[in-house]
């Protein structure tokens, strides 16, 4: 009697909850040919970087909310099947009063390993998911990868950043601090400008022959204008944002509210990074989430081996 064809074993699964200063989110992947594959994709805004702006730490109903929303994407990621679920928490862990409560919170909702990520190691996951992700690699290649709270700029090869700078810049922290009308003011998009501009003023990186850009601003940018960034699509969609309201953007874009109140802010940020870099911006497929996925399938498979 014929076996019939051999069974298609399941690779694998591994999941990352992602707790970012604009939002929360869970990936579930398993290894592919490039990067990682992915099996579930969720997001949640929280905005704990308004907290932290506003009174230096995160309040109790946040962390309530981060609690539950974190219990939740842990049974989530526990029906697909993975054999390691790990927290990362990047800006709200370095700028908050009382990023031990979240470490905490994060801990018992999750029974997982937490990890509160410097900003080197919020950058090298950052760069391995934007290059491993790519079909193809220059000899040098940067890396910007804008959040809420914070950007990493990194300039390397395809085996990792050699060159390596962080800013306590990002979207929703200059958006609460210097943006304060609905559409921005011109007076508020010049405010946030120069604040980049001084907050970038000693940036000198190695000049490389390509770049990609990752984080949020820089997926709905895609949305918006395409995958190229440029001073031309950069600039462009600043000056829509100084004459529509975030409501307008979100609908005409079909793209979050929360991102597009912030949009503005972080397109500033990648404008000022492009021109630090020379070359145009190309919105990378991957990011931190897929940067720290596949380090745990990695382990896996090292253990496994």
């Amino acid at each position: 009697m014929s076996a019939g064809p051999p069974l298609r074993m399941r690779r694998v699964r591994a999941g990352v909850i992602d707790v970012g200063s604009n939002t929360i989110r869970l990936l579930v992947a398993e290894s592919a040919r490039r990067g990682v594959e992915t099996i579930l994709s969720e997001r949640t805004h929280v905005g704990l970087a308004a907290d932290i702006e506003r009174h230096g730490q995160i309040s109790a109903e946040k962390l309530a909310q981060v609690g539950k929303l974190a219990a939740r994407y842990t049974a989530l990621a526990g029906v697909c099947g993975i054999r390691r679920l790990e927290v990362v928490v990047t800006a709200p862990g370095r700028q908050s009063g009382n990023a031990d409560r979240l470490h905490d919170a994060l801990s018992d909702a999750t029974a997982a390993s937490v990890r509160l990520l410097s900003d080197e190691e919020e950058g090298r996951l950052a760069y391995a998911g934007a290059v491993a992700a790519c079909r193809s690699v220059s000899d040098t290649v940067a890396v910007v990868d804008v959040g809420g709270g914070s950007t990493q700029v990194m300039v390397g090869t395809e085996q990792g950043p050699a060159w390596l700078r962080s800013f306590d810049v990002g979207s929703l922290r200059l958006t609460e601090r210097l943006v304060h009308a609905n559409p921005p003011t011109r007076k508020d998009l010049d405010t946030v400008t120069s604040a980049v501009a001084d907050a970038f003023e000693d940036l000198t990186p190695p000049l490389p022959i390509s770049a990609l850009a990752t984080g949020g601003t820089a997926r709905t940018l895609r949305r918006m204008v395409g995958r190229r960034l440029g001073e031309k699509e950069l600039t462009g969609v600043v000056e829509l944002m100084a004459t529509r309201t975030s409501e307008e953007v979100a609908a005409d874009y079909t793209i979050p509210l929360e991102r597009a109140r912030v949009l503005a802010a972080g397109t500033i940020v990648l404008r000022e990074a492009h021109g630090r870099l020379g070359v145009k911006l190309e919105v990378a497929k991957g990011g931190m989430r897929e940067g720290a996925v596949r380090g745990l399938l990695d382990e896996l498979a090292a253990a496994a081996a």
